[in-house]
């Protein structure tokens, strides 16, 4: 077996068909793409989506939801992290916006809301804009205050 001599496996190709090569061929005159339209002619393409002109499903379904441009978004903050800085020394007695953003909590602008997740042991008076009913229990149970911006 040489260079010259090999061949493709037996029934490993077809042969094309000569389209537009003229009328003598059987494939001239349209060259097998039917009569006049749109596919007919060079460089058709039809469009991701496109439904023969029906509205495409896309845009037929509809869309959920909507974002409400009057939210107003909280930074929550659970009494067990607020218990868990007591414990290692950096807050004492009171928690204002201050104390929570010297310790990385929030940012300046932030709004923050006190969560009622885990237990509270220590007196805190606490200065925020929200508590939600848990939280603002918890803290009175463990004989401090919960003030409101």
């Amino acid at each position: 077996m040489s260079l010259h001599n090999l061949t493709p496996a037996e029934g490993s190709i077809k042969k094309g068909k000569r389209i537009a090569r003229g009328e003598g061929s059987g494939k001239g005159g349209t060259a097998t793409r039917g009569h006049n339209g749109q596919k007919s002619r060079s460089g058709y393409s039809k469009k991701i989506g496109f439904e023969g002109g029906q509205m495409p499903l896309q845009r037929r379904v509809p869309k959920f939801g909507f974002t409400n441009i009057n939210r107003v978004e909280y930074q929550g903050i659970n009494i067990d992290k607020l218990q868990s800085l007591v414990d290692s020394g950096k807050i004492t007695d009171t928690v204002t916006l201050d104390t929570l953003i010297a310790n990385r909590l929030a940012r300046k602008n932030d709004l923050i809301k006190i969560l009622g997740n885990g237990e509270l042991k220590a007196k805190l008076n606490i200065t925020v804009h929200k508590f939600t009913a848990t939280a603002k229990a918890a803290i009175e149970a463990a004989g401090g205050e919960a003030v409101t911006l």
